[in-house]
């Protein structure tokens, strides 16, 4: 037997002699002041980590932030260990107009601890740099998208402080994407994370 997908309306009497004329059950609805219900989407950022124990987690990503860019999102890549171009924020690049890259102006990239040395001070400003400007953006709520690569690495090693960059991620606002890459992950960052994508070899 095959089920009717038909629905079924109440059977109406006709109209009396002398009655008004009924109105439609949408049309009482509307003068009564009732109104429907509709699902109305919020738009929720997530906070996501891209993890390897190997430095290759990036490339990926950087795929994605230039689509969501290519889409009109506004993105920024920020990459806190990577130099050798001498960038830092007044030679960052722009890519589709709104996805702005941003490095350290470092001669090399940064693979050492943090020592007390002169250059070693040069390095940890330039990182500095990038960090409070993208914590600057991000608490501003300027971004779509936030990639912060080696965020974790740059922890580890004594560029940026735990807790600061806890803090700051914690006040994130609601509606922005932020997307950490990297190494090296400590475990608080992998316990705020709405989402952890782990990349392996030989398994």
């Amino acid at each position: 037997m095959t089920a009717s997908l038909i629905k079924h309306q109440p059977r109406q009497e006709p109209p009396r002699r002398g009655a008004a004329p009924a109105r439609p059950a949408a049309a009482a609805s509307r003068s009564s002041g009732a109104r429907s219900l509709r699902l109305v989407a919020q738009q929720e950022g997530l906070l996501q980590i891209h993890t390897a124990p190997f430095r290759g987690s990036f490339s990926g990503v950087f795929s994605q932030a230039l689509r969501s860019a290519g889409l009109g999102s506004r993105v920024l890549i920020s990459q806190f260990l990577k130099g050798g171009v001498d960038q830092g924020l007044e030679r960052s690049l722009w890519l589709c107009g709104r996805l702005q890259w941003l490095r350290p102006a470092v001669v090399g990239c940064l693979v050492e601890p943090l020592g007390a040395g002169e250059a070693e001070l040069d390095d940890l400003a330039a990182v500095q740099e990038v960090w409070t400007y993208s914590r600057e953006q991000l608490l501003a709520g300027q971004l779509d998208q936030l990639v912060l690569d080696e965020l974790g690495l740059a922890v580890e090693l004594g560029y940026l402080d735990a807790e600061e960059v806890l803090a700051t991620l914690e006040r994130r606002p609601s509606h922005v994407d932020v997307i950490l890459t990297g190494p090296a992950m400590p475990a608080a960052l992998l316990a705020m994370a709405d989402q952890v994508t782990q990349l392996r070899r030989g398994f």
